[in-house]
């Protein structure tokens, strides 16, 4: 067919059937941009030790993005301040090539623990997708009872009995008083520990009655008759499934889970914004990945920026609410 003479007519013609193709030029033109990220290795922030679950998490993630991105992956360990710090550095990050792995609390009970907190959680973020989920596991000493007996031995204990955290502010710490407040005359006092190996070894030798652990850390151990699982701080879940829910146990209004996000600084580009998402999705579906999650304990989940945002909102309200009612602060 002879090629179409470039003409003054031809020229309008085109020009007006533009509008009708751009909605579908729009998409191509957007996925060909965001392809353009990235142009560098992209470094993933874990604010936690090598070998912990959010590093975990990082790292089975950092593998496959980093197949689908076609540029390494690497992963970063800046622990402290329970993932605070690396939070911030995530936060204050300006490379475009900067992203972070963040627990609950640093998204929503670090801001009122901590007054002086470096980054604001609402506004220094670029949320992206809440990535995998637990729930916890009310474990205790052999020899206490089981169910809702549980709960009656515990108000007679009264604060004769300790439970065990991985520190002041942590989710086993804040879940356990959310817990008090669901259950009259539940009174069992706080000991931090520096890591749940610690809080387990502690109950082994009696020193703490009673944690809320992860199913990871709880199961082993209750399986080997060493520690009693009371209950899950949620519904029914393949991480612990011979684990009823504490709403068995009589425990009403109570539900929650340790989790682990992916987001990025405020200022993380729209380019970038659009290659994680399309390739999120297929990797958090991935056999592959999502069993990798599930033998170190985690559930995957691949949630939108809209999804991560609802639960952070949700999670942040029923936090504050037991951290104003306590007066827990932290410096």
């Amino acid at each position: 067919m002879p090629a179409m003479p470039i003409s003054r007519r031809n020229l309008l013609l085109a020009a007006s059937a533009a509008p009708l193709f751009a909605p579908l030029l729009a998409p191509l033109a957007s996925h060909a941009q965001g392809n353009t990220w990235p142009t560098r290795p992209v470094h993933l922030v874990v604010g936690f030790p090598g070998g912990s679950t959010p590093d975990i998490a990082a790292r089975v993630l950092a593998e496959a993005l980093a197949r689908a991105l076609g540029q390494p992956v690497v992963v970063d360990n800046k622990p402290g301040a329970s993932g605070n710090i690396a939070a911030d550095f995530v936060a204050k990050a300006t490379d475009d090539h900067t992203l972070g792995i963040v627990i609950n609390g640093n998204l929503t009970s670090s801001k009122l623990l901590y007054p002086s907190l470096p980054y604001d959680p609402a506004r220094d973020f670029t949320e992206l997708s809440l990535l995998v989920t637990a729930p916890l596991v009310l474990v205790a000493l052999p020899s206490l009872p089981s169910g809702p007996t549980f709960f009656d031995a515990a108000r007679v204990a009264g604060d004769k009995w300790n439970y065990g955290s991985v520190g002041v502010g942590s989710v086993g710490h804040l879940g356990m008083e959310l817990l008090k407040s669901r259950v009259r005359g539940f009174a069992p006092v706080h000991v931090p520990f520096q890591g749940n190996p610690q809080v387990i070894t502690a109950m082994l030798g009696g020193q703490v009655q009673m944690a809320l652990v992860p199913p990871g850390v709880a199961m082993p151990q209750v399986r080997t008759g060493k520690i009693k699982a009371i209950g899950l701080t949620s519904g029914r879940s393949p991480l612990a499934p011979e684990v009823a829910p504490l709403a068995n146990a009589g425990v009403r209004d109570f539900d929650l889970e340790v989790w682990a996000a992916l987001l990025g600084p405020a200022s993380l580009s729209k380019a970038a914004q659009e290659r994680i998402a399309h390739e999120l999705g297929p990797i958090m579906k991935s056999a592959d990945v999502r069993q990798k999650l599930f033998d170190q304990g985690w559930q995957a989940v691949g949630t939108s920026p809209d999804g991560m945002r609802a639960r952070v909102k949700k999670e942040a309200a029923i936090m504050a609410g037991i951290i104003n009612a306590q007066g827990i602060k932290l410096e």
